[in-house]
């Protein structure tokens, strides 16, 4: 390896560190101390600054005002515009308003191009919408099958046509008669699959 090569010399395990600034003087009248101490200007100059040592940073910040020189009235609408970040805003309501200090017309929704069909329900009676319907796998739809149902049933429909159905087709109440007993095995199998996979 060459130590002398240009590249080893632009390699630098710590950054050099940048001379630190000299502090800038005190803005108070007659004060010769070191500033550092940011104030604001006031109303009207937001983001500039005054440079003051810790003494003066302290004594002008006591007697600060921003609202000095302000009627009380016009303090209260500075109050009032701040709550919504000193922007206009519109009545609320089905037709909207106008702005303070402008004028603000609605479009109807025949005037706007809905490419996305996002305002294709304005102004139509409300439909109420249809629950979802939870997709169904092979073994869950011959399971409902097999209870004769279509899928979409709630829970207690599922359980009180299991409840006839073991009814219906169990020995005892068929007088001994074990004719139906594997249909009997196949409905319980089906409500214990659709039981497992949370339909009911």
């Amino acid at each position: 390896m060459k130590l002398d090569s240009k590249y080893f010399d632009r390699i630098r395990i710590k950054p050099e560190r940048a001379e630190p600034k000299e502090a800038p003087r005190c803005e108070w009248r007659g004060c010769r101390n070191a500033g550092g101490y940011r104030a604001p200007k006031g109303r009207m100059r937001e983001g500039e600054y005054f440079n003051f040592c810790l003494e003066h940073v302290r004594e002008y910040n006591k007697a600060y005002n921003y609202f000095s020189g302000m009627a009380d009235d016009e303090i209260v609408a500075y109050r009032n515009a701040s709550a919504t970040g000193h922007r206009p805003t519109w009545a609320m309501g089905a037709r909207g308003g106008k702005p303070e200090g402008g004028t603000h017309t609605t479009a109807s929704t025949e005037e706007i191009r809905d490419v996305f069909g996002l305002f294709d329900g304005l102004g139509r009676e409300f439909e109420p919408e249809k629950p979802k319907q939870r997709p169904l796998r092979n073994l869950e739809r011959r399971s409902f099958a097999v209870l004769d149902l279509e899928g979409f049933e709630p829970a207690e429909e599922i359980k009180a046509r299991f409840k006839t159905l073991v009814k219906r087709l169990h020995p005892d109440a068929n007088g001994g008669d074990r004719g139906s007993e594997d249909k009997l095995r196949e409905i319980i199998q089906a409500y214990n699959h659709l039981k497992a996979a949370g339909f009911c």
